[in-house]
């Protein structure tokens, strides 16, 4: 399966093109910068996740997120979006290794459509009550693509990841660093 194919499938499931998904890297100042750094971006996180953790009337979702400690998570996604957003490398200084991995870290969750459209909803849900990206409707917008193409991006490569592609989803890690 090409990256193209791939992409096409996250479209049509999505309503967002690569390219629309693409815009956050244009906007100056970069996104990291206009969510409020560090501090801003763990906001963001910690607001989605307080979101996810919490979601009682979607059991289904919370338990793809079963093996997950809530501050794990927040941390492990704020320094993702951190080093994707233009900050500092703090997901790799973590993890190591390649940067871009987020099929194979998601590979054996049951992650579907249904599953990356409620993870979306929670980041808007999340977006809304951000100081910046509820009131920086140009940033809102790019994330609003971003987050959209990319969950339904991992759900059309879940299909065709091979075993030497995992990196972090079939198990836990020691140390519970995922």
């Amino acid at each position: 399966m090409s990256k193209h194919s791939l992409r096409h499938s996250a479209t049509l499931n999505s309503g967002v093109t690569f390219d629309q998904s693409e815009v956050y890297k244009t906007l100056r100042p970069n996104v990291f910068d206009r969510l409020g750094g560090e501090e801003g971006t763990k906001l963001l996180s910690t607001l989605f996740y307080n979101r996810v953790f919490s979601d009682s009337k979607n059991p289904w979702f919370v338990s793809i997120f079963a093996s997950s400690h809530k501050k794990e998570a927040i941390d492990n996604q704020y320094r993702f979006f951190v080093q994707t957003f233009g900050g500092p490398t703090l997901y790799t200084d973590k993890k190591g290794g390649r940067f871009m991995r987020l099929a194979g870290r998601h590979a054996a969750y049951p992650i579907g459509t249904r599953s990356a459209t409620r993870w979306v909803e929670h980041m808007i849900s999340a977006m809304a009550e951000h100081p910046s990206t509820s009131v920086d409707g140009e940033l809102r917008y790019a994330l609003n693509d971003y987050f959209n193409f990319i969950a339904h991006y991992i759900v059309a490569t879940m299909e065709y990841m091979r075993p030497d592609q995992l990196s972090g989803g079939t198990k836990m890690d020691p140390d519970r660093v995922w």
